[in-house]
């Protein structure tokens, strides 16, 4: 049962994640605290629910409802790409080309602690494409071979990164200081382990699991970013020349079977095949506001043409453990 509440019923359409009309009277951040355990309960049936009708015109406005509906905000260390602040709470999307989709992913489950909650806002949706689509992780995790399934649970997977001047985030930027020392410090807390390189460049590598029970269901989830940082989901030929550039050693970031060995091109399409099976899209309309269990519910974005204002917040952290299960 969800708690009482004002808010209608939830829209339920076969190939679209759940939708929530929504007709705030007055102030939104009142709204928002008034509906806040009604919308935590539909996130949590349903893995992601996109509420329409609010209206959301700024990132402030933005900023408030996250505050009023979230336990606590965080950053994104170790970022690949840098998200630029547009309110308290509020942060732009990852710059990403607008020609390019960006495919499936638990937005940082790269680190051991990630945000549990995802909010998404739409303040100018896009002429063309550019939706949000989500796919629930357990029906994902069931969908793929069990064999893979098997030797990701016993393994995990690796993030190797080499973090450059050219590509992504430098790492005085990613780890928010210059100091090698306090680099080092985070890495050793955070399962990482650095290597200096001669040129000043620091070349990663962290071992994380690929399906992880639920912090509050238990339910095995499909918790990774196995496809969408490996080197094979690049262009072909921006991959070609980021190996003939770095070699296939020091790559800015690809991913691994826990174990060390490569991940095949093979392994790659099927995983993104078996989340587009399963993938839940509704086009943003201007004043959306998209609520995504990270834990459960992966996300990516289409390829989109016209300007597109998404903001994010990234929200209630949990720490997860290092490693396979």
């Amino acid at each position: 049962m969800l708690p009482d509440t004002a808010l209608p019923d939830v829209v339920l359409t076969p190939g679209r994640p759940a939708v929530l009309p929504a007709r705030p009277d007055g102030d939104l951040a009142t709204w928002a605290t008034n509906a806040r355990d009604a919308l935590r309960a539909l996130v949590a049936e349903h893995g992601a629910v996109l509420v329409r009708g609010l209206g959301l015109r700024t990132a402030e406005e933005c900023g408030a409802v996250i505050r009023a509906v979230t336990d606590g905000l965080t950053g994104e260390q170790e970022a690949f790409a840098p998200r630029q602040p547009r309110a308290d709470g509020v942060w732009s999307s990852t710059p990403w080309p607008a020609n390019q989709p960006m495919c499936m992913h638990h937005e940082l489950s790269y680190r051991l602690e990630v945000p549990s909650l995802l909010l998404f806002a739409c303040l100018h949706a896009p002429e063309r494409g550019g939706s949000t689509g989500v796919a629930d992780g357990p029906t994902v995790l069931a969908a793929l071979p069990a064999d893979l399934v098997a030797r990701f649970e016993h393994e995990g997977w690796l993030l190797v990164r080499t973090y450059t001047e050219e590509i992504g985030e430098p790492w005085p930027q990613a780890f928010g200081t210059g100091d090698r020392a306090a680099v080092e410090r985070y890495c050793a807390a955070a399962a990482i382990t650095p290597e200096w390189l001669p040129d000043g460049g620091l070349h990663t590598r962290q071992r994380r699991r690929a399906v992880l029970p639920h912090p509050v269901t238990g339910r095995r989830c499909w918790f990774n970013q196995v496809a969408f940082l490996n080197e094979h989901t690049l262009d072909p030929e921006i991959r070609e020349y980021l190996v003939d550039v770095y070699g296939p050693e020091r790559l800015p970031f690809t991913t691994r079977f826990g174990g060390g060995d490569p991940i095949g091109a093979d392994v790659v399409a099927l995983l993104n095949e078996v989340y587009a099976a399963h993938t839940l899209r509704e086009p943003w309309q201007d004043g959306d506001l998209l609520l995504v269990d990270n834990i459960r519910t992966a996300h990516d974005r289409e390829a989109y043409t016209g300007a597109r204002d998404v903001v994010a917040g990234l929200a209630d952290p949990v720490r997860l453990d290092a490693g396979a299960q």
